[in-house]
């Protein structure tokens, strides 16, 4: 049995898929309904340990994917909590762990983040995932099975939580302007979600993954979100017209704004490069991220249906 703990977030379906594959067993966990048809739905809150004991019962394979609140404060004390969690269950029942993390505790990195990359947090939010990375960690170096998945900022077909799909894509299809998250002219890389599925299940499968921490298959094309915004544009058969937001901008709209007030401390992501190399995962496993063109394509599609 492989457990997916956050079934019902952008990943978790395709993960499902690509075990299903497998011709693997999946539990979906989630603390509401979410049906589908590559896995057994399983009510559980990743909070209560009794749940996560109950949910990763006879699980070879655990996927922690779970998404909280986008606020510091929910995440200052939630996250450990969650993370303790799903360790003790997995050790409690000799359960493998994978953790979909993200580049958070990076902090702000001069040129490509690499899995040997120094954790510097230079976010709050980065320094809670720091923290709870090394749990994860820490508990790796006590005998627990487990290892650390990262990818970028995310985008793709039904994938309501991504902010270049909010911020541009969804707005052109919608006729309107678009705006892009710091500096037009920054290089940013997006991890395109039907790819993380895929690697996700990799990751669990192969032993070699095991202990180490692995960047998912992420284009690394040098795009700009101008280039972004003007592909989506040409896509969809409109203007490239957009708008920044600067860090400041963000500041005054998060007075009225709660999401955009937490938003404004990562901007820093999009006023420098940055740029996630998944060179490693590809050279060890050789699964290749989907071109942006091909990406891009196909996320619009699904906006035109």
């Amino acid at each position: 049995m492989h457990t997916i703990l956050g079934i019902n977030g952008a990943i978790g379906p395709h993960l499902a898929a690509a075990l299903r594959r497998r011709n693997l067993s999946v539990r979906g966990v989630s603390r509401r309904s979410f049906a589908g048809n590559d896995w057994t739905h399983m009510p559980g809150d990743v909070t209560n340990p009794a749940d996560v004991l109950a949910a990763v019962d006879g699980s070879e394979v655990v996927y922690l994917l779970v998404g909280i609140e986008y606020k510091t404060a929910v995440w200052r004390r939630t996250w450990p909590i969650i993370m303790e969690n799903v360790i003790a269950a997995c050790r409690a029942h000799g359960s493998k762990l994978v953790f979909m993390d993200n580049v958070y505790p990076y902090g702000l990195v001069e040129g490509p983040m690499i899995e040997d990359t120094p954790m510097r947090p230079c976010s709050e939010k980065g320094k809670i995932r720091m923290a709870t990375d090394r749990m994860l960690l820490d508990a790796m170096d006590k005998g627990l099975r487990a290892c650390i998945a990262r990818g970028a900022d995310f985008y793709g077909p039904n994938c309501s939580t991504s902010v270049l799909n909010a911020t541009v894509i969804e707005r052109y299809a919608a006729g309107k302007s678009a705006f892009l998250m710091g500096r037009a002219d920054k290089v940013h890389t997006y991890s395109y979600v039907p790819d993380l599925g895929p690697a996700l299940a990799i990751l669990g499968t192969d032993a070699r993954a095991d202990g180490q921490v692995w960047h998912l298959p992420t284009s690394r094309q040098p795009w700009t979100g101008a280039d972004w915004a003007k592909a989506a544009a040409a896509a969809f058969g409109v203007p490239p017209k957009y708008q920044t937001t600067s860090t400041l901008m963000l500041r005054l709209i998060g007075l009225f704004n709660p999401l955009m007030r937490e938003m404004a401390e990562m901007n820093y992501q999009f006023t420098h490069d940055y740029v996630l190399s998944s060179e490693k995962f590809e050279r060890t496993f050789g699964l290749k991220p989907t071109p942006n063109e091909q990406g891009l394509a196909e996320t619009v599609a699904f906006y035109k249906k």
